[in-house]
Parts: C-alpha cells; structure tokens; sequence
C-alpha cells in the first residue's frame, strides 16, 4: 500500500512524540534485552525468526516483559507481512479483512501474512474459530500475545498449532540496562534533555518494578519531563527522591545496609516452613516497619500455609486466607496484629510438603508421559449418545459400597499404581494415613 504524504508525517510525528517505553523498543534481536531463554542466539526461536521459517507461537507473561516488542522484532526481520490487530477491539470486519488481504499476498505475491493479536485472551471463541482455518493451511502465521495462561484462555484447536513460549519478568539488570539507555540515548531514549541518574535511584528503580520495564520507562520518563534543571550544571538530576515520587512507591530498605527486600521476605517465610514463631514475626515487623504492602504479606502467608503445612494442619490455610480477608478489611495499624496471630500460627502448626509434592509429580506426569483417555468407566454419561458409546458403562458407585468405598482404576491406563501424594506422619496427615489403609484393608 502506497504511503502518501500525511500518513508519513502521522508516523514520524508519533515516531518522535510516542511514551519513552515505545521509543525504545529493540529493532533487532540483538537489541533484544532478557528472555534469552528464548532468544538466546541458540534457542529455538532465535534460530527461527533469523531463517524466516517462523511458524504460528503464542507469547505469554506478565504485563512489561517483552511480548509486544518480541512481535515487532519479528515484523522487522520477515519477509512477511506483518499486520497487527488488539482483541479488545478489534470486531468481525476487522479480521475479514486481514483475511483477505492475507489471500491476495499469498495468492498474487506467495507472500505469507504474519497476524499479531495483542491480548489473544480476549478473543472469544467465535472469533478463535473464525481465524483457525486460515492458520491451519498457512494463510496466516499467528503471533499470540497473552498475560493469562494459554492453556485456559486459549482455543484448544489453535494452541495445538502453535508454539508457547514463556516471557519472565526481566532481571534487575536487564532493567538497569534500559533505565541506561532510556536516560542517556540520545536517538531513540532522552539523551537529549541532558539528564543523569544516580546509581541509587537506578536500582531503587529496577528493584520496584518488579520485572516490567514499561513501569521503570514510564518512571524514568515522568522523572526528566518534571524535574528542574539544577542551576549549577544545567543537568537534570534523578535522584532517589524523584525516583519514588515517580514511580509511586516508597523505597523499602529494610536496615541500614539497604539489603533487598527479596532476602528479607524469604527469611520471613523460611522461619515459618522452619517453625520459629520469633524470627518469623521479627520479619513481620521489620517489613512493616519498612511500609511493605500489607497485601502482598497475606499472600506470602497462604502460600505457606498450603506449601509447607498442608493436610499437616488443613486450619492453617482457612486461618491464612480469613487474615488476608481482615487485613484488607481492617487496614492498619490493627491488621498487623492479624498478621502476627496468622503468622505464629502457620509457624508453630505441624510441617507437611506432601501437597505440594504431589502437584509437582503429577505435573511432570502430565508432561513427560503419554496422554491417554480417562478410563471409560469414569467418562460422563449425563449427555445424549453416551451410552451408544459405552462411556460410564461399568462405573462403581462409592457410596453403594461397605466404607463408602471400592477399589476401581480411577488413573488412566499405563498409570495404574502410580503414587503422587504421599501423606507424612505429621499432624492431621497421620490421620489421612491411618483413613486410606482402613479403607484399603478389605478392598485390595
């Protein structure tokens, strides 16, 4: 498509007047800063945007990692054409016409189309359908850009023909490194205003953005537009004092050394997997006293209760979710005494990981294993034709039985026998044991 004279002006214009954190995007993969996980020069994905053989892939992570930038690398390396659509609005017409576009690229040109959709997820499934034929007979290579997990979010038909590829949250250094350049290029960042930026608040900086770089920019940003020049050197300076006023949120140094608040939040929840009710209510309080959100505590402390006390103590979870419910509720300064009575108890209950091991086993079965059909007995027979197909036929109900209980393969077959959760001999857990061998006793 032509480009006429005011399209050109419309884009330098927004070239030049767009959000630092746009400006900044890489234009190649060698710009590229984290995920090298999956763009590291020998992973997969590198290999395949250099050799242009880049099939259908959807990017999913937190909001801030890359997805949108991974997507315009790409539609600057191609051959295809690339055209982008944002599923929030984008309507029916919408995508008949990058169909059929697609169809004259291919058709006149043997030109392949590359379709990036932001935010995927919000896709419905009509629209999923709509789009799946013309990426199975390669009219279009779809890029998928999702903050939820796919596996939920996404048409089953359309993940089966496409690549997942994880985005983390950046690294600390990697957003140092943008903060650099964001501060002191003069092309794309804003060398030009003359700014520095002290080291202090740099890491202040990377810290509090928790791995989104587009928070850091925005702060960055928002920094040198608002702040004065000083009159002795002309320069603008980003201090740690500006640093917080931007990205609104004070700095937690948690004692005088300024250790991260990372070690001090892992101290925390050690002492309560490790039973000492001191230390994990000291660490409590230091991170109060340091303003940390009370929230984000809560949280910490229902992931204990399920991780490291489990079926040991089933209390401990209902304890842990009803104070993060009071705490929001409640607010401070009482929530901290929520959180003290919600801490000691996680921490002086009995200790099982037995949950949490059992997920992690299953998941790597689920994983590495074969797939195979849940066993006919077991698949629902409530819908019409189920029993033409024999699904239910031969079930056992539990409750027709002495115990409420009779030994059927409930696993798939291939995993008959196949242990993932594994009671300890701790707390209530004792107990679960106890129950499964009376109820195994007279069944095998």
């Amino acid at each position: 498509m032509e480009m006429n004279l005011f399209d050109y002006m419309r884009e330098s214009k927004m070239e030049s007047e767009s959000p630092l954190a746009s400006r900044l995007r890489p234009r190649t993969l060698d710009e590229v800063v984290g995920q090298q996980h999956i763009v590291g020069k020998d992973k997969l994905l590198y290999r395949a945007i250099k050799a242009d053989k880049l099939g259908s892939i959807i990017f999913y992570g937190p909001p801030g990692t890359g997805k949108t930038t991974l997507a315009k690398v790409i539609a600057n390396t191609t051959s295809a054409d690339f055209k982008q659509i944002n599923a929030t609005v984008a309507g029916k017409k919408d995508m008949e016409e990058v169909v059929a576009a697609a169809k004259d690229n291919m058709g006149m040109y043997g030109k392949k189309t590359i379709l990036f959709v932001d935010e995927i997820h919000r896709f419905n499934k009509g629209q999923q359908d709509y789009l799946l034929p013309f990426v199975e007979d390669g009219t279009l290579i779809l890029i998928g850009a999702t903050t939820e997990n796919p596996y939920f979010e996404v048409n089953g038909a359309l993940l089966s023909r496409s690549r997942i590829f994880e985005l983390k949250p950046l690294e600390k250094e990697d957003i140092r490194e943008l903060i650099r350049r964001a501060v002191y290029d003069k092309d794309r960042g804003m060398g030009t205003y003359n700014a520095v930026i002290d080291d202090e608040a740099a890491d202040f900086l990377a810290d509090t953005a928790n791995g989104d770089a587009r928070a850091a920019l925005n702060a960055v940003e928002l920094g040198i537009l608002t702040t004065e020049r000083d009159k002795a050197d002309g320069k603008i300076h980003i201090d740690l004092a500006v640093a917080q006023e931007c990205i609104q949120k004070r700095a937690v140094r948690y004692d005088k050394n300024g250790d991260n608040h990372y070690d001090t939040v892992s101290a925390f929840i050690k002492s309560m997997r490790g039973s000492d009710p001191d230390a994990a209510v000291y660490y409590l309080a230091r991170m109060l006293y340091a303003g940390e959100d009370i929230k984000f505590i809560a949280r910490r402390i229902m992931i204990c209760a399920s991780e490291d006390v489990g079926n040991a103590d089933p209390q401990a979870l209902t304890v842990a979710v009803s104070a993060a419910q009071a705490v929001e509720r409640i607010g401070m300064p009482e929530a901290q005494i929520i959180l003290s009575q919600a801490v000691t108890y996680v921490a002086t209950a009995p200790k099982s990981n037995a949950a949490c091991m059992a997920v992690s086993a299953a998941k790597e079965a689920v994983a590495s294993q074969r797939t195979m059909p849940v066993p006919v007995h077991l698949q629902d027979k409530h819908y019409k034709g189920a029993e033409k197909l024999g699904h239910g036929m031969g079930y056992k109900y539990a409750h027709d039985y002495p115990k409420h209980y009779v030994n059927q393969q409930y696993l798939p077959d291939g995993m008959e026998g196949a242990v993932f959760y594994e009671p300890s001999d701790n707390g209530y857990e004792r107990e679960i044991k106890r129950h499964m061998r009376w109820l195994k006793e007279d069944s095998e």
